[in-house]
C-alpha cells in the first residue's frame, strides 16, 4: 500500500532498520507523545519500543513486553525533552476499564512518552492527538509500517520517518516544561 496525505508507510527489510527508524522517530517526537502500536504477534512492536529506548539512553534490553505487568516505566536520563517512557502491553487488558486501577492518568501524566502495545483496547483513555503505528508482517524479516498522525502535535513525528537525515524540532504542548 503506497502512501497517502494521512498515512506515511515505510518498507523495512530487518530489524536494523527498524531500530533505525525508532531513533528517528524519537528525535522528532512531542512532548508528552502517545505512540499507538498496532501488530500481529511477532510483528515488532515491543523491537519498535526498544529502538525508541536506545535512541534516549535507556539500557534496551529493560524494555521487555510488559504482557503480565501490563505497564513499565522507565525514567529517561537527564538531558532529554521527555523524562519518562512508559511501555504498556494491553494485551491481556480485560478491558479498558482496568486502566483506571493500574494509576494509567499518573503513569503518562507529565513530560512522558508513552508507547502503547495491543492500543484498540485502550479505548476512550488514548488522547485524541496521538501517533498511530501499525507494523505489517512482509516476510520472516521484513515489516511495513504504516503511520498516522490523529492530531497536529505528532504530524511531524510522522512526517520523519520518511524525511532526509536531519530532523525538524518537536512540538511542545502548550504548558509544559523544556527540559
Amino acid at each position: 500500500m503506497p502512501s497517502t496525505p494521512d498515512v506515511t508507510v515505510v518498507p523495512v527489510a530487518s530489524e536494523a532498520e527498524l531500530d533505525r527508524l525508532a531513533a528517528r522517530l524519537a528525535a522528532t517526537l512531542p512532548v508528552p507523545a502517545t505512540i499507538a502500536l498496532h501488530g500481529d504477534l511477532g510483528a515488532g512492536k515491543t523491537r519498535f519500543v526498544k529502538g525508541i529506548a536506545r535512541a534516549v539512553g535507556l539500557d534496551p534490553d529493560r524494555v521487555v513486553s510488559p504482557t503480565f505487568g501490563i505497564v513499565h516505566p522507565h525514567e529517561i536520563p537527564a538531558g532529554r525533552r521527555a523524562v519518562r517512557l512508559v511501555h504498556a502491553d494491553l494485551h491481556r487488558l480485560a478491558g479498558p476499564g482496568d486502566l483506571h486501577e493500574i494509576g494509567w492518568d499518573e503513569l503518562t501524566a507529565g513530560d512522558a512518552w508513552t508507547c502503547v502495545e495491543w492500543a484498540d483496547r485502550a479505548g476512550p483513555w488514548l488522547p485524541d492527538d496521538r501517533l498511530e503505528i501499525t507494523i505489517e508482517i512482509v516476510s520472516a524479516d521484513a515489516r511495513r509500517l504504516h503511520a498516522r498522525a490523529t492530531g497536529p502535535l505528532h504530524r511531524a513525528a510522522q512526517r520523519a520517518l520518511t524525511a532526509p537525515e536531519s530532523f525538524p524540532a518537536a512540538p511542545r504542548r502548550p504548558g509544559t516544561n523544556a527540559h
